[in-house]
């Protein structure tokens, strides 16, 4: 149970993150976004704020912000179409009725005459028993209203299509941006919490029942020499206790501005085909907030730059389709990270959020990179890519990575039971 809890507050994090990039950028270019969902198909839950429906759906295999534009936004109103209007104190109309008119009393209603809801702004038409024709302006936030369903129109400056190059760009690489800034907060955070290891010959925390306690070696304990040599740094330390290996060494340790000496004998371990010693200690750490920004920065860098190798790898064919985990293989994981606390789900959070940024900037159709490159083309011929044409290929690209998703998730349940 506790598996499944932590694994839907993880892909939650990922996706509300990565959404809400897309979210905040779009709303600030003036687009109107009419949803902002936390997994695919059916509803569990939706409430509306700020002209933007927040929902969490059924699937959790991703989200979307449905921005105005995107899909085709004209209602067609037909010359001859009879339709119900209803007008605030201003004469403005605020609701177009399609159907069901009686359940609106003070309802206008109106046989279209011509109507422009993206520019203009306004219907033209005549009202039942009135031979005048008359034309009625549409606020701008105006809703239609059919089956029982009520949509805001989207004037054509509302629209995505109708921002420029850079807000347009902008608004869809701020997904995969969030995802890269949510890594480097948790790295921080983690940073904050257990500190930052430094190089300096003091003894951090000392393992239950390992030689170092019994030996009765304390952490803050400092290191001045062993076996007569100088220890500067906590490299010095560890290279020393490694090369003894079940020997006795004299450590000179400085505790509390007290001076003394301490015997201890480094357990024999094994590290691949060498034995090395171990005393059961851990290194040093310092809690600062400096210190733990720039552990943010220098962990999001090396994940970024260890999976963008990674990805590298793989579309040149040295790692194969059964090396990738989707959903199933991310859950079996969570389930094994999850019994070593806290600070490892924090970290698999951040790494996997590094992996959902970078991968949402492939060049692929469907991906935020594919739609990216599509703008990269648009900059250098001077124009966009024809709508109906992109569209096709970003559905080609979407059925694509389901199948891909599929074939993954096969993968993953084979491995579980194997």
């Amino acid at each position: 149970m506790n598996t499944a809890i932590v694994f839907i507050l993880i892909f939650g994090a990922l996706v509300f993150f990565h959404e809400l990039g897309h979210l905040y950028f779009a709303k600030r270019a003036g687009i109107l976004c009419r949803e902002f969902a936390i997994g695919f198909g059916p509803k569990l839950f939706s409430f509306e704020k700020n002209e933007t429906v927040y929902t969490v759906r059924l699937l959790p295999l991703g989200g979307y912000v449905r921005m105005a534009g995107e899909d085709p936004e004209t209602i067609e109103l037909k010359p001859g179409t009879k339709v119900g209007l209803v007008l605030n104190e201003k004469e403005e109309v605020t609701k177009i009725v399609l159907d069901n008119r009686e359940k609106y009393p003070n309802v206008r209603v109106v046989e279209v005459e011509q109507a422009d809801l993206e520019h203009k702004l306004i219907i033209s038409g005549y009202e039942e028993y009135e031979e005048d024709l008359q034309t009625f302006r549409i606020h701008e936030k105006a809703r239609y209203v059919s089956a029982g369903e009520e949509t805001q129109i989207a004037p054509y400056n509302r629209q995505f299509g109708s921002k420029t190059l850079g807000q347009r760009a902008l608004a869809i690489f701020a997904g995969p941006a969030m995802n890269f800034v949510l890594a480097f907060v948790i790295f921080v955070m983690i940073g904050f919490i257990q500190g930052i290891p430094v190089d300096k010959p003091i003894i951090g925390k000392v393992v239950s029942d390992s030689v170092a306690q019994k030996a009765g070696l304390h952490e803050d304990d400092k290191i001045s020499s062993i076996n007569n040599k100088p220890t500067n740094s906590w490299q010095d330390v560890v290279n020393i206790v490694r090369e003894n290996p079940g020997k006795e060494i004299k450590m000179d340790v400085t505790r509390d501005s007290k001076k003394m000496t301490i015997q201890v004998t480094p357990a024999a371990e094994k590290e691949g085909n060498v034995t090395v010693g171990r005393l059961g200690v851990q290194s040093p750490v310092e809690k600062s907030l400096f210190g733990s920004i720039k552990a943010g920065f220098d962990e999001t860098y090396r994940w970024t730059k260890l999976i963008f190798v990674s990805l590298v790898q793989l579309v040149t064919g040295h790692f194969s389709i059964n090396d990738l985990s989707g959903p199933v293989g991310i859950y079996n994981l969570t389930g094994q990270v999850v019994e070593y606390g806290t600070i490892r789900v924090l970290s698999l959070t951040a790494v996997l959020s590094i992996n959902l940024g970078l991968f949402n900037l492939l060049p692929v159709p469907a991906l935020d990179g594919g739609r990216l490159f599509f703008f990269l083309i648009e900059a250098l011929r001077g124009k966009p890519i024809d709508r109906q044409k992109e569209g096709m290929v970003h559905f080609i690209g979407f059925a694509l990575l389901m199948l891909l998703m599929l074939v993954v998730t096969w993968n993953d349940i084979r491995k579980f039971f194997l």
